[in-house]
């Protein structure tokens, strides 16, 4: 299930955002300050663009997995502005289709609600689980289109980016 985040939310995002291996394609893993001070930023998304990253919820418990959505990027680079599909889950949820699932209800509502053209995902190279993500959701990668993430040190090896692009012709016609 995707809803918005609560108080309650707090503690168990603050854990994922903690762990060394969800955050392994990420410059830091985040204490719990930045953690919470990310849930403000996801729901003033919300409030300014009517769309954002969803927390995740599991149906069986009510226990939140992490989020999955659409963000509109604090960067620029060649591609931006854009919108992006996003996740990141509590690494005992990998594995087990949740993540292109829900990005798969993001795009919905990306090329759908949102009336959105183009939707984009990009990730550290060496980020294969990610990737795969990106290619089953029908996503495309174009060698000409990766980057160096602005945010990230120089020097560092998740510096170098991979760019997929998915339209909302591409979408249909993969429906």
């Amino acid at each position: 299930m995707l809803r918005r985040f609560r108080d309650a939310d707090r503690e168990p995002f603050a854990a994922l955002n903690a762990d060394l291996e969800v955050m392994r394609h990420f410059p830091a893993a985040l204490d719990r300050e930045q953690s919470d001070a990310l849930i403000d930023r996801i729901e003033a998304h919300f409030d300014e663009h009517g769309f954002g990253l969803w927390a995740v919820e599991l149906a069986d418990t009510g226990a939140l997995a992490g989020f999955v959505g659409l963000a509109i990027p604090r960067f620029e680079a060649a591609f931006t502005p854009c919108v992006e599909v996003g996740w990141r889950l509590a690494r005992e949820h990998w594995g087990a289709g949740i993540a292109p699932e829900a990005a798969e209800r993001a795009l919905r509502f990306g090329f759908g609600e949102a009336g959105l053209d183009e939707i984009v995902s990009f990730t550290s190279q060496a980020n294969a689980p990610s990737r795969r993500v990106m290619e089953k959701l029908g996503m495309q990668h174009d060698p000409a289109d990766d980057f160096e993430h602005p945010s990230v040190a120089e020097g560092s090896h998740l510096r170098c980016h991979v760019l997929y692009r998915l339209s909302r012709a591409q979408w249909k016609a993969g429906q």
